[in-house]
């Protein structure tokens, strides 16, 4: 126990020396090329790639956004030089590498997809034809279906499942801009997408199409009065595509909303949940 702490103390003070190196780099841009600022991005974007950094994580309070270790990220594109990089009969043209030893890390990547370095997959990721970029968090046992997307920083849970062609947006800058979060447990529709820093909640259920950024108005319609939410679909919450009236000079129209028309029941069996509530809601995915 002892040398664990003292292994963890370690790594904290290490990390500690890093990110004021990253900082005093940021605030003084003539200083990125020093071969320590170089080798503090590199541990800094080798520890998002092994999972024991993240551009965002779980708090007390919420979720907590890692500023420093986005300007890292930032600054680790201008260090990189374009090169050619040749996968069998594929041909890129990039500064960044790809990601490497799935087989060690116990994930599955079926071709086409790719995963960038600096990025971090759980045990357990499936990765069908799709994309994840830097700074992003996949969680294990998490599906990344056909022609999702992952962008940079974006913080996926554990068992969450990304249907086929859902786009979930990345962010860097502004720093303090929290990116999207998906908890544990989520199913994601057909098409989905989730931009601007919107949360989704643990074992929420998001319908086909679905469409949220942090002006969509989430509407709670499974009360006698409807409930407003902003920025974020509560757990369990079942969810599907809307439109609401507004007014314009040209007169009245119906502008895109998501309602929530249900809730997963709570189960510890999240498959018969999950199926129960897509079966009782109709929702599409």
């Amino acid at each position: 126990m002892q040398k664990a702490n003292q292994t963890q103390t370690s790594t904290n003070v290490q990390w500690t020396s890093i990110r004021a190196t990253i900082e005093g780099a940021w605030d003084a841009p003539d200083q990125r090329k020093s071969p320590e600022v170089k080798q503090a991005v590199d541990a800094v974007i080798q520890g998002l790639d092994e999972g024991r950094l993240r551009c965002a994580e779980p708090a007390q309070d919420g979720w907590q956004v890692n500023e420093w270790v986005k300007k890292a990220v930032v600054m680790y594109f201008p260090m990189r030089e374009m090169r050619v990089e040749e996968v069998g009969p594929f041909q890129f043209h990039d500064k960044m590498d790809l990601k490497r030893n799935h087989p060690e890390a116990g994930v599955r990547v079926v071709p086409h997809a790719i995963a960038r370095y600096g990025s971090f997959l759980g045990r357990g990721v499936v990765m069908m034809p799709s994309y994840v970029n830097i700074g992003a968090y996949v969680g294990s046992g998490t599906m990344v279906d056909t022609w999702a997307t992952v962008g940079s920083c974006a913080q996926i849970g554990a068992d969450v499942h990304l249907s086929g062609g859902v786009g979930i947006g990345g962010v860097l800058e502004p720093l303090q801009a929290a990116p999207v979060i998906v908890e544990d447990g989520a199913f994601l529709g057909s098409r989905a997408i989730v931009v601007e820093g919107v949360r989704i909640g643990k074992e929420a259920v998001l319908g086909a199409g679905v469409v949220l950024t942090a002006s969509t108005r989430i509407l709670d319609v499974t009360g006698n009065e409807v409930v407003e939410h902003h920025g974020m679909i509560p757990p369990r919450a079942v969810v599907i595509p809307g439109t609401r009236q507004k007014s314009f000079p040209a007169g009245e129209f119906g502008v895109p909303c998501a309602l929530i028309v249900g809730h997963r029941k709570e189960s510890t069996d999240r498959k018969t949940s999950l199926n129960d509530a897509l079966r009782t809601h109709a929702v599409a995915v």
